[in-house]
């Protein structure tokens, strides 16, 4: 072997190992935007003073063998929003959150949606925290509506901790919590088959805050959200309105979209209408910590 030729096969195990490193780092960069998305809302929580610990707004919580589940959803008494009060003021952010995404849209809020459940997710968990200006400034708010806040807990100081969303079937036990049956996580069947009951399949017994799901069993992720705005905090009509993510497109990103109730139940695909003779509508759902 000459030593050109020499000098050449000893410079490819250096080329093997430059490929490596340099496919590794963009997997890391990749990984690293991916968890900086994630965990974007934990620094506007931290930003507003909001550690995350099992408690009331007013003092810490009884022994977690008490807790109770009536309603034996998986869900804990103690969890539940059971004052009128907090009721509203709840379906107040959490239906103002989802409609300023659409029409005030914060950059951060918005990396962070990316499909139905996502939206959905990011307005109940920023409906529970504590509304105070450090808040309103980490999320990119214009200003304050001036609704109240919950006033049992402030995520993620309440009940469950991180855990927002119920992840299996079955009663509440004290094993649930250190056993991984709540997450910060849920995709559009979690949040149907765990953490909402069936209203109805009739759209005109919907309440602000309820959620419309969808079943579309040719596609890759069948199941899909809507959150029913009832009256909207942003147009001046009296119609009830609906706001979703589209989630994928074809390959596209998708959007978030905001239309009346009346409309969608004119959908120019029967599959998409929200009425009781479409197959493919499962009904009207109401979130569990609201029974």
């Amino acid at each position: 072997m000459s030593v050109r030729r020499a000098l050449q096969f000893r410079r490819w195990p250096h080329c093997i190992l430059l490929v490596l490193l340099l496919a590794l780092a963009g997997y890391a960069g990749l990984a690293q935007k991916r968890q900086g998305l994630e965990a974007g809302w934990r620094v506007a929580l931290a930003s507003a003073g909001q550690a995350p610990q099992r408690q009331f707004a007013n003092g810490p919580l009884p022994d977690e063998r008490s807790w109770g589940d009536s309603r034996g959803d998986g869900f804990p008494d103690l969890a539940r929003l059971d004052r009128a009060a907090d009721q509203e003021n709840f379906t107040r952010w959490l239906t103002f959150l989802a409609e300023a995404l659409y029409y005030q849209p914060a950059p951060s809020a918005l990396a962070e949606v990316q499909d139905c459940a996502a939206l959905i997710r990011y307005a109940c968990r920023n409906a529970l925290v504590a509304h105070t200006p450090a808040w309103r400034r980490a999320a990119g708010l214009a200003y304050a509506p001036g609704f109240g806040d919950v006033s049992k807990f402030a995520y993620p100081q309440w009940p469950l901790g991180r855990g927002l969303f119920r992840t299996r079937a079955g009663p509440f036990a004290p094993a649930d919590l250190p056993g991984g049956a709540f997450a910060e996580f849920a995709d559009a069947a979690t949040l149907l088959h765990y953490n909402t009951f069936l209203v109805s399949r009739d759209l005109r017994v919907a309440r602000a805050g309820d959620l419309l799901f969808f079943y579309q069993a040719e596609q890759r992720e069948p199941y899909h959200a809507m959150l029913f705005v009832g009256r909207s905090h942003f147009q001046p009509s009296g119609m009830d309105w609906i706001v979703y993510h589209t989630g994928d497109l074809d390959g596209r990103p998708g959007e978030i979209r905001h239309v009346p109730a009346s409309l969608l139940m004119q959908h120019p695909d029967p599959r998409w209408r929200p009425h009781a003779a479409n197959p493919r509508f499962l009904g009207v759902y109401r979130f569990n910590l609201l029974r």
